[in-house]
Parts: C-alpha cells; structure tokens; sequence
C-alpha cells in the first residue's frame, strides 16, 4: 500500500490488537512504512502472522502475536514477548472489537403483533440474549480497557505515549438492529475521553477514529448479496452518507498517522475524529 503521507515514527513500538482484520491490518502496514516496529496482535495467529510477513516483505519491521483481548493473561503474554523482541510499546491501537448476531433484532421496529407473536428466526428487543449482548459488549469495551492495561503502563512510567480508540458512527447516531454494538462503540468514545484526563499528567493522549461504513470480513454477507449486488440494508447507508459510496480501509490512514505523530498533533487528546463520508452530517432530509 501507498501511505498519503508520512511520519516519522522510527524507533517507535506500535501494537496494534485485531491487526489481522481487513481495517487494522491496513493501519498496521502504514505505521510500518512509517518506520515502526509493529506488533500485530490477533485471537488468529495465522493471521497476525500473514499480515507481519506482508510487512516485512514491503520492507518493514513486524511480527504476530497470537492475543485474546478478552484474557488478561493473554495479553501480558504477548506484552512479555513484545517487549523482548521490540522493547516497550510507544503506540497502541486498540482496534479488536466486533458483533455478533445474539446481541441483534431481526428488526429494525417492534410492532404490536410482535408483542406476543412468537415466529422462528424473529428475534424481537424481548429475545435478546444477555449473554450475546455481554459478548459484545465485552468484546468492545474490555477489549480496549484490558489492552490499554497492560501496554499503557510503560508509556506512564516514561511520561511518553499515544493510544488510538477504535469507535464507529454508530456512537454518535445508534443504527437499527444492533443495540449491544451500537452501546458498546458509545462507550468506547466516552472511555477515550476519560482516559484522556485520567493519563493526561503521564504525557499519554489518547484519542480515537469513529469509522464510518467500510465493506469488511465480518459485514460483507450482511451489505452484498452473492451476485455482488447490494443488499436492501447497504443501499439504506449508501443513501444516507453524502458521499454515496462505501469507505476504503486506506482513507482511515491518514487521520491515523496524525493522530500518531506528536510533532501533528500533540495538544490534541480526547477526540473522537468521524471518518464516514458525511453520514454523521445528514439528517435524512
């Protein structure tokens, strides 16, 4: 990949959690072309793997590490091999995180007739399953509160460091059907500002992207239909984001890199940059 600009992020240490993923693999290979030593952390070693070869093949420094974000023992595993072969981490993007279908409606409303209307593969408001909502939201929200644990307590003991969130728009406007997602990412932005007071005396920012719509692994069934038209719920997005079309996972580099680099955006702490071709902007009408 070609990065829109670069930074001088040489000598740094990057983790990225989720990096085997289709967005953060992307931001991955930029802080590597920027010179950064970047541990890509997966529940999938393969793929953390397959995204650090790719790296090193472009010319860049990077190695996989299998991470469960959920297991504090997983991470602090991965922290001890992390800072053995790259040192201590300077850069952490948190950007595991995903949904799941237990914490979703099949519907967009509830209707009277649902109230008591008991239909296979309808699942109502009153059907959600708590434990697919803790997943989550667990998934989500511990997912970055336990990673930032543990990789942040080195960037405070050296008063020096810089974690970037990962949110999504639907923190700012919750989208139908997926009320455990929508909540989780709404706390992820509120968790960012308060991390970015409670760190701000140990020279730590801490700011975070709100993604958009980007076609990825995990919602690509749900927005193309199999002869790669788009799916009824696609078209709903394309006709509410201005710009008409869906993100590319290399238009979320350039705000990633300015928010890496101290000399770009050093006073800057406690954001949450919207990166969604205008959906945030328009009301529909």
């Amino acid at each position: 990949m070609k990065v829109p600009f670069k930074v001088d992020l040489t000598g740094k240490v990057a983790v990225v959690t989720g990096g085997g993923g289709v967005l953060c693999s992307t931001l991955a290979a930029a802080l590597a072309q920027c010179g950064a030593k970047t541990a890509i952390l997966d529940l999938r070693l393969d793929a953390a793997e397959k995204v650090a070869a790719d790296i090193v093949a472009e010319g860049g420094i990077a190695k996989g590490y299998a991470a469960n974000v959920l297991e504090i023992e997983s991470l602090q595993a991965a922290y001890e091999e992390i800072k053995k072969d790259f040192g201590p981490c300077d850069l952490l993007i948190n950007g595991a995180g995903g949904n799941n279908a237990k914490g979703n409606t099949t519907k967009e409303y509830l209707y009277p007739e649902d109230i008591n209307n008991t239909v296979e593969g309808v699942r109502t408001f009153f059907d959600l399953d708590p434990e697919g909502v803790s997943f989550v939201f667990n998934l989500n929200f511990l997912g970055t509160l336990l990673p930032t644990q543990v990789f942040a307590k080195d960037m405070s003991a050296k008063g020096n460091g810089n974690i970037i969130n990962i949110s999504s728009m639907n923190a700012f406007t919750p989208l139908t059907k997926i009320p455990a997602y929508s909540g989780a990412k709404a706390a992820i932005s509120n968790f960012t500002q308060w991390l970015a007071v409670h760190f701000s005396k140990v020279g730590v920012r801490v700011n975070a992207i709100a993604p958009g719509f980007f076609i990825t692994n995990q919602n690509r069934d749900l927005l193309i239909n199999p002869d790669g038209s788009f799916a009824p719920r696609a078209e709903k997005i394309l006709t509410n984001t201005p710009m008409d079309r869906f993100g590319s996972p290399e238009e979320l580099v350039g705000t990633v890199l300015w928010l890496a680099d101290d000399g770009a955006s050093g006073f800057v702490d406690g954001v949450v940059v919207p990166i969604d071709g205008g959906f945030a902007a328009y009301s529909g009408v």
